[in-house]
Parts: C-alpha cells; structure tokens; sequence
C-alpha cells in the first residue's frame, strides 16, 4: 500500500475525525473499505502528515458532520437504513458524491426515481434498506385502512413522580399515572381517541383550532400507544425531564423525583 511520505508514521488502527464540527471515531479499515472513494485515498494512499488536522489533532473534513454518520454506516456494512420521516436523501447524495461513493449516490438517486414516479399511495418510505439496487423497502409498503385518516401531530404527555430511598439499591416506589394529556388539532384528536377524551377542560372548541388541555380517561400509556399506532401513527420524537426534592427538610429522608415526559406521533 503506497503512502507519500515513506519516512511518516502509518495511520492508527483507531481513527478520529472532525467532520463539520461532529466528532467520529472508527476503525482505519471502516473508512479504507470502499476502494477509490475519497476516504480510501486519503487513508491508504496518503500519509497523517498531508492531512489537514483541527487544535486536537483529529482529521478535519469540511462536510455536513450529522450526514456523515450515514456515510459511516454504508461504510461499515455497505448498505444504509435511513430513519424515518428522512428528508435529506438529496443533501446525502451530494455527499456520497463528494467521497466519491458511487455506488451509494447511484441507490440513493434510485430510491429518489422511484418516489417520484407518482404512485400516491406509496408517498416516502419510513425505512429505505439501500442493501442492494433493487431493495427499497418500507413499513408503509403494509397499510391499514386507518392510515387514509388525514395527517398530522399528536403529543401525549404524562407527569409522574417516584421516591428513591436512602439506600440506592432498593427499589424505586412507583406512584400511578395522575393523567395523560394529548396536545394537537383537535378535530384529529377527537378522531384518534374519540370517546376516551376528556375534553372538560378546553370545551366547546371549533374543530380547526388546536389544544394542549384535553386528556383521556384512561391511565395507561400502553393503551394511548396501541390506539395511535391502530390508527398509522408512529413515534418519531420524544422528550422528558425531571426534578429532585427530599420529602421534607431531612436531607436523610427519602428523594422523591417528579418527571414529565411527551411523545410526539405523526401520520
């Protein structure tokens, strides 16, 4: 394998790159993987001393540092699984381009082809498995009648609340779900739920308008679960945070934590 500086240490097993701003670390044989990509080049035909480093060292790229993980995976395994909802095939392509992974731009440009051939039924996939050039699969490829439903969002939060004893090894005593609130337009809301809302708290609103107040009359999140993903919804983000008091002033008494949490679903 050629290196340009003869005299120059080799390049480590372990690798750490400055793509963007975004730090990766992998192996030497992950980025040499694709013979004639730019990242072989730079690895097994170049020396660490012609590569451009950042204040810590670390190979330094100028590219879009969250869409290199992407690029990272087809490395690693040489096909992709993009997330779901994944709208930058056309900014991920250009740097598939850029590293000069041929192969990858060429599937990437096939699934965009196939998604604009105007099959309406079809619309994007939530998973595309780009593991060979005629393989694009997709969860909605299965629909239920439900998902003809009109799209949207859905938030349903809860807050909820446990005491850690002193002891940390003993178990956490739980206290029940108090209410789980649902936050969306509520003509879409009375659709979802129908019955089981609540909606004493925010009544008598036109159906165009959006709620935060409504919540069902049911405690188990499971069940919210179930009813949503019956309907063709599907998680795509959540968030939670949380809080620590004592239960009194007895810094020796037990912790109790309060948390709330949302999960954010769209069809």
């Amino acid at each position: 394998m050629a290196q340009s500086g003869s005299q120059s240490l080799p390049f480590p097993e372990i690798v750490e790159l400055n793509v963007g701003g975004q730090v990766y670390v992998t192996r030497l044989e992950t980025l040499t993987a694709v013979p004639k990509s730019l990242l072989w080049q730079k690895f097994s035909q170049c020396s660490p001393g012609d590569l451009p480093k950042d204040s810590k060292g670390r190979f330094f790229f100028d590219r879009d540092g969250f869409l290199f993980r992407y690029i990272l995976d087809y490395l690693r395994d040489s096909d992709l699984i993009l997330p779901d909802f994944f709208k930058e095939r056309r900014r991920l392509q250009k740097e598939a381009d850029f590293f000069l992974l041929h192969e990858l731009s060429r599937r990437l440009g096939a699934v965009k082809k196939d998604n604009s051939c105007g099959n309406e039924e079809s619309g994007d996939p939530d998973e595309a498995e780009l593991s060979s050039p005629a393989t694009v699969t997709s969860d909605r490829a299965v629909r239920s009648p439900f998902q003809e439903g009109r799209s949207g969002y859905i938030t349903v939060g809860y807050r909820g609340t446990y005491t850690i004893g002193r002891d940390s090894q003993t178990d956490a005593k739980f206290r029940r779900v108090a209410r789980i609130t649902v936050c969306s337009k509520i003509s879409l809301a009375k659709e979802v739920f129908g019955d089981t809302l609540n909606e004493s708290r925010d009544p008598d609103r036109p159906p165009d308008r959006y709620t935060s107040r409504y919540y069902l009359k049911y405690n188990f999140l499971e069940q919210a679960f179930d009813r949503l993903a019956e309907v063709g919804f599907h998680m795509v983000a959540c968030s939670s945070t949380g809080t620590c008091s004592y239960a009194s002033n007895d810094p020796n008494e037990d912790k109790i934590w309060t948390s709330y949490t949302e999960y954010v679903f769209a069809r």
